[in-house]
């Protein structure tokens, strides 16, 4: 396509490929609502106003606006391939997404993130990748891989990505380690994402000072405001573990709106396909008061704009046709998506047929030493031991001390004070590193869970009562080549593959899903009590969130930045 055609079709001197007619364009810009014809050519929006061609769709009044953007996502958290990723999220609007591969990138490093962007070819989805700038995130627990600048400068090139993905590592920061540094310096030019839950003050003040430019870990309105006011941009989450877009809506004002934008962080399978995507976002927003102009402008231009990214996220002359027909503006109800122009969604179900892509090949991330059960007995140290204890919806946990049951020398499960064994195996290098701790709060009555899914290295974590069926569950999951198991009485109830990087499945989302409720099912008549156990069980190996986690390197004392050991009289 030439400007000199655009321009053409624009003057009325040459016809579009399509006419979008009688709409009732959203106008992101102004805020206004009115009606207009959109004429497209070649992918772009040539004009606005009265135009006619060979092909038109006549939307009889019904709203037009630009293609959702979710400012912020690990895909990995979905449970499958790019591709079904998008199969689910482009009939609910969403034509653009910012990820960090950051949990692939962990077990495969360089290979993960060079993956996540041939994976992302051949979709109706702008796939923006934001570098990993935290692998491994801590040296407390072992890895599958390490990324210094110099492994991720090559991926620079690439007009894909577009900078430095969120820096957890904030401590690092203000040490002015070189390593974080280093990154930072590497993308001067581009963007750099943050992530500083509760950093305030001249901590926060550093942090700002070093280049780095919004936050999506807000969760009170005093502590976005205190980021806002120095220059960073909020991204509103709401994801499937951390929800707080309603908490930090109210500060949204005609004044600052320009600064927020919508992201989802993680979002599971049965939230994409009960709840939405962006599109859920929009519709709480609005159902808040919002007014639905602003909202959309929050999840599409906004975006575009933080990330420097030019001509998306508007319906203006000269933008791509990444274009949503909403046949319902107040509940946000999705009737067609354009991707360039081309109608790629309808009434909710994905229409395009994509082109064969080669398949990318991904080695195998399950390398664990041979188990045994004598791997799961934990031999008494003491009467009373630190013991992690869940908090319900929070990622966070409390440092607990409990008396322990000790049989024959060694601590077991008791079902009754629901405090259980857990393990974390490592499982990139088969060193035979297991850590071992307690847990409470799971509520298992008998057998085991275990998943390959354990952020942020992602190592073998499992949790249960007997030791044969802790054994067995993490046997199984080395069996599936990575994935989620649930076991009783040394039998397999439920399970699902992951064979992508033990972190993603190759199946489509409702074959994921199926297999997430049957776990689901299976969990319960363990007895749990944790709301999802799995989920829960995934993010007790997070060593960078308080209070208490349990690495393949032994129980870690997060406050602390430390390993210590099981029992009182071990602390160090």
């Amino acid at each position: 396509m030439s400007i000199e055609e655009l321009i053409q079709v624009a003057q009325g001197d040459r016809h579009p490929d399509l006419v979008l007619k009688r709409p009732r364009i959203i106008n992101v810009f102004t805020g206004e609502i009115y009606q207009a014809d959109v004429a497209i050519y070649e992918g772009k929006i040539a004009g606005i106003g009265s135009y006619d061609g060979p092909t038109s769709v006549d939307l009889e009044n019904r709203h037009v606006c630009p293609g959702f953007f979710d400012g912020h996502v690990h895909i990995e958290s979905s449970m499958v391939q790019v591709s079904e990723y998008a199969k689910a999220t482009v009939p609910l609007g969403t034509t653009s997404v910012v990820i960090d591969p950051h949990e692939i990138a962990n077990v495969l490093g360089s290979d993960g993130i060079l993956f996540m962007l041939r994976a992302s070819k051949y979709n109706p989805l702008n796939v923006f990748v934001m570098l990993p700038s935290c692998v491994p995130a801590t040296d407390l627990e072992t890895a599958g891989s390490e990324l210094k600048a110099l492994d991720l400068f090559p991926f620079l090139s690439d007009k894909w990505v577009l900078g430095l993905g969120e820096v957890m590592d904030y401590p690092g920061v203000l040490r002015r380690d070189d390593d974080v540094l280093d990154k930072i310096k590497i993308v001067s030019g581009k963007r750099i994402d943050g992530h500083a839950p509760g950093l305030t003050g001249k901590a926060l003040v550093s942090y700002v000072a070093a280049g780095i430019e919004s936050d999506h870990e807000s969760t009170t309105i005093e502590e976005a405001r205190e980021k806002l006011r120095l220059g960073m941009r909020i991204l509103l989450r709401e994801g499937s573990t951390s929800k707080n877009l309603l908490d930090l809506l109210p500060m949204v004002t005609c004044e600052n709106a320009d600064s927020f934008l919508f992201c989802t962080d993680d979002r599971h399978p049965r939230d994409l396909m009960e709840e939405g995507h962006i599109d859920y976002m929009i519709r709480l927003a609005i159902g808040r008061g919002m007014a639905p102009a602003l909202a959309i402008r929050m999840a599409t231009l906004n975006t575009a704009r933080h990330y420097g990214i030019g001509r998306l996220g508007a319906v203006a002359p000269g933008y791509d046709a990444d274009l949503v027909v909403l046949d319902d503006l107040q509940q946000c109800k999705i009737g067609q998506v354009y991707k360039g122009g081309a109608l790629v969604a309808e009434s909710g179900q994905a229409v395009w047929q994509p082109p064969p892509a080669e398949r990318t090949q991904i080695r195998s991330s399950i390398n664990v030493q041979e188990l045994r059960v004598e791997d799961f007995r934990t031999p008494a140290g003491g009467t009373k031991a630190n013991v992690i204890g869940l908090i319900p919806n929070q990622l966070i946990t409390e440092h607990l001390s409990e008396e322990v049951k000790i049989e024959d020398g060694h601590v077991v499960s008791d079902t009754d004070r629901d405090i259980l064994r857990i393990f974390v195996i490592e499982r990139h290098h088969a060193s035979g590193n297991i850590g071992r701790g307690l847990v409470k709060g799971l509520g298992l009555k008998r057998g085991a869970i275990a998943s390959s899914v354990a952020h942020d290295s992602h190592n073998l974590i499992v949790a249960g009562v007997s030791d044969e069926d802790i054994l067995t569950a993490a046997v199984e999951v080395v069996k599936l080549r990575g994935g989620l198991t649930v076991v009783a009485d040394g039998q397999v109830l439920a399970g699902l593959a992951l064979p992508i990087a033990g972190l993603m499945s190759d199946q489509s989302l409702a074959h994921v899903e199926q297999h997430l409720e049957e776990i689901h099912r299976a969990v319960r008549s363990l007895g749990a009590s944790a709301d999802n156990p799995l989920a829960a069980l995934s993010f007790l190996g997070l060593t960078v969130i308080p209070s208490l986690k349990l690495s393949d390197l032994g129980l870690v004392d997060v406050d602390r930045q430390a390993i210590i050991g099981l029992f009182d009289t071990e602390r160090r």
